[in-house]
């Protein structure tokens, strides 16, 4: 790991039994505050790509759109958001997925992407894989290409890599 990824690991949070007894969070919050770390971030996640033609970075509900939105600003391209059900206004594709606790339900804006779009998806964590194979999902069926799937953290020991094992992935902090 380079100095910059330790730099920001250090910072990360563990927080036990939250946001339910058994599960230890990850709490970026003290990257978010630290400008410098924040930017480091954002580097990370977004200097690899400059040369990959992108149309759309593509922000997950919710913390992945901090990191997205920063993405596609540093890219000079536009920023799509993939919500909760219910809370984009406009005439929106839907996808119900399982998750480990129940079912959710993700959207995106029916012109938010177009056939041919090269799509980059950014979030903050990738855990078993559920939520980020529902947005890539949602990506292809408007037509576009996920080029890859980019997180901060990824959570090893839960496998997500194997729901998204059709993708390209960088995870650039490892646990």
């Amino acid at each position: 790991m380079n100095a910059s990824l330790e730099r920001i690991s250090s910072e990360i949070r563990d927080i036990q039994d939250f946001p339910k007894q058994g599960i230890v969070f990850k709490d970026i919050t003290p990257v978010l505050a630290n400008g410098q770390l924040f930017r480091l971030a954002v580097n990370t996640l977004s200097d690899r790509h400059h040369a990959h033609n992108l149309d759309r970075v593509l922000g997950i509900d919710a913390r992945g759109f901090i990191f997205a939105g920063a993405v596609a600003y540093k890219l000079g391209i536009g920023f799509v958001p993939v919500r909760k059900k219910g809370k984009l206004p406009y005439k929106t594709n839907s996808i119900t997925y399982d998750l480990e606790y129940g079912r959710e339900t993700l959207e995106i804006h029916q012109d938010a992407l177009r056939p041919g779009h090269k799509v980059l998806i950014v979030d903050d964590l990738l855990a078993t894989g559920g939520t980020a194979a529902a947005a890539a999902e949602l990506v292809t069926k408007l037509g576009a290409e996920v080029v890859e799937l980019a997180f901060l953290i990824e959570l090893e020991f839960l496998n997500g890599r194997r729901n998204l094992r059709n993708y390209k992935i960088f995870s650039a902090l490892k646990y």
